[in-house]
C-alpha cells in the first residue's frame, strides 16, 4: 500500500536501512500535503521505497510502522497486537496471581506511538502520536478481536500524552465495553487502577520485577518509600516482612490511593504509616539512622533534553540527603524514568551524592525496566528506567 510520498535528502535512509524507526524532519527533501497523523510511504532520494509509517509536524517527524507495503488498517494492529499478547505469555506474566502487564510498549513492540496497560480484563490505550489516535478505533477492534479471551473493555487514556500543538479531541472514553471495577492483582498482591484520573495509565508496572527485588530484602527493615505514588513498594514491603513502612507523596490523592492498596492486601496493619510531605523537606527533617531501607522513585525529572542539568542536580541533591540519612547496612533503592537522562549520566549523579555523603557504598543491582516493556535491538532509546540497590556502610 502507498500513502502520501515523502521523499529523503540523498543518504538520510542509512538510519532507516538498520530499522530505526524515525525520521526526523531536517531529513526531508520534500513531501505531499500532509497534516498530523496522516500515513504516509518514504522514498529515497532515488526514488526507492523504504516503508510506511505515521507523520507529524514536529522533530520526530515519521515514526516508522513497516519497512515493507503492508496496508496500516485493523488486520496490521491485529497481528501487531498478537505478537505482543505471545510474547507476554511466553514470559509468564498470564498467570492466576497476576493479570496486570504492558502489551504494547511503543517502538519496543513495532508500534511506535502506543502504549498499552492490560489490568485485568481492560486495556488502557494511551496514543503519543497524532497518527495512534485516529487509530485507536481499529486498535480498539483489533484487540478485542484478537485478544477477546483477556479484553472485554479498552479504555481510551491520551489527554495528556498527545501532542498540544496538534489540537486533537483526546476524550478519555471507553472504546469498548466498559467500567467494572478497578482491582488488578500483580505477584498475587491486589491494587486498585485508577486509569481515569491517575497518571500514565493508572498504574506503574514497571517496577514490578524491583519491588518483588525489594520484597526479599524487607525483612525487619524499617522502610521509606519516597514518590510513593500508588504505594507499590509499599505493600511489597510489608509482604516482605518489614518491620515498618513509611509511604511519602506530595499528593494527598496519591497518599489516599496506597492507604486503599495498603489496606486491600493488609487491612489494619500498624506497621504502615503515611505522609503528604514534599520529598525533599522530609528528608531534611526526618531523623537520622531510622530508616535502613529507602525507596527514591520520583517522577522524570527531565522529559527533554533542555531539562537535562537541572535534572542531573535534583537527582545528585536528592540521593545526597538520603545517603546522608540511612542508617549503616542499609539499602537504597533509588531509580530515575527521565528518558532524556542515559545510565552513565544517572550513575555520575549517584556516584557524586555517595561522595558528597563521605559514606562508603557499594552497589549490589543494576536494575532496568522488565521484559513487558521491551527495548528495540533497532531502537536503543527505548530503554528508559534506570535503576541502582545500594549498600551503605
Amino acid at each position: 500500500m502507498i500513502y502520501k510520498k515523502i521523499i529523503l535528502y540523498k543518504g538520510k535512509e542509512e538510519s532507516l536501512k538498520r530499522f530505526h524507526p524515525w525520521v526526523f524532519s531536517g531529513a526531508i527533501a520534500r513531501k505531499d500535503d500532509v497534516e498530523d497523523g496522516d500515513l504516509v510511504s518514504l522514498f529515497t532520494s532515488g526514488g526507492d521505497f523504504i516503508g510506511n509509517g505515521h507523520y507529524e509536524a514536529s522533530s520526530i517527524a515519521v515514526r516508522m510502522l513497516s519497512f515493507d507495503e503492508s496496508a496500516i488498517d485493523e488486520k496490521f494492529f491485529g497481528m501487531r497486537l498478537k505478537a505482543a499478547f505471545e510474547m507476554r505469555r511466553a514470559i509468564g506474566l498470564m498467570r492466576d496471581d497476576n493479570n496486570s502487564f504492558r502489551l504494547v510498549h511503543g517502538e519496543g513492540d513495532f508500534l511506535p506511538g502506543l502504549v498499552i496497560d492490560v489490568y485485568g480484563n481492560t486495556a488502557v490505550v494511551q496514543a503519543h502520536s497524532p497518527g495512534m489516535h485516529f487509530a485507536r478505533k481499529q486498535i480498539a477492534q483489533a484487540l478485542t478481536s484478537e485478544l477477546g479471551d483477556v479484553v472485554k473493555n479498552v479504555y481510551y487514556k491520551s489527554e495528556t500524552t498527545l501532542p498540544y500543538k496538534a489540537a486533537l479531541d483526546s476524550t478519555n472514553e471507553y472504546l469498548v465495553g466498559g467500567y467494572e471495577g478497578d482491582v488488578a492483582v500483580e505477584n498475587g498482591l491486589k491494587f486498585h487502577v485508577d486509569w481515569l484520573r491517575g497518571q500514565k495509565t493508572g498504574f506503574f508496572v514497571d517496577q514490578r520485577e524491583n519491588r518483588r527485588l525489594l520484597e526479599h530484602y524487607a525483612r525487619g527493615r524499617n522502610v521509606l518509600n519516597m514518590f510513593c505514588y500508588t504505594g507499590g513498594f509499599s505493600f511489597y514491603a510489608m509482604r516482605g516482612g518489614a518491620a515498618e513502612v513509611c509511604s511519602v507523596d506530595s499528593s494527598a490523592k496519591a497518599i489516599a490511593l496506597t492507604e486503599a492498596n495498603v489496606a486491600l492486601n493488609f487491612a489494619d496493619d500498624a506497621r504502615h504509616k503515611s505522609v503528604t510531605e514534599d520529598a525533599f523537606k522530609f528528608l531534611d527533617v526526618m531523623e537520622k539512622d531510622h530508616y535502613d531501607l529507602i525507596v527514591l522513585d520520583p517522577p522524570a525529572f527531565a522529559k527533554h533534553k533542555s531539562a537535562l542539568k537541572n535534572a542531573l542536580v535534583g537527582y545528585r541533591r536528592l540521593n545526597a540527603k538520603a545517603l546522608m540519612k540511612i542508617k549503616s547496612g542499609g539499602l537504597l533503592f533509588t531509580f530515575s524514568c527521565s528518558q532524556a537522562v542515559n545510565k552513565e549520566q544517572f550513575r555520575l549523579a549517584v556516584f557524586s551524592a555517595a561522595a558528597q555523603s563521605g559514606r562508603k557504598v557499594k552497589i549490589l543491582h543494576q536494575l532496568t525496566q522488565p521484559a513487558d516493556h521491551p527495548i528495540s535491538i533497532y531502537h536503543p532509546e527505548g530503554e528508559y528506567l534506570k535503576g541502582l540497590v545500594l549498600y551503605v556502610e
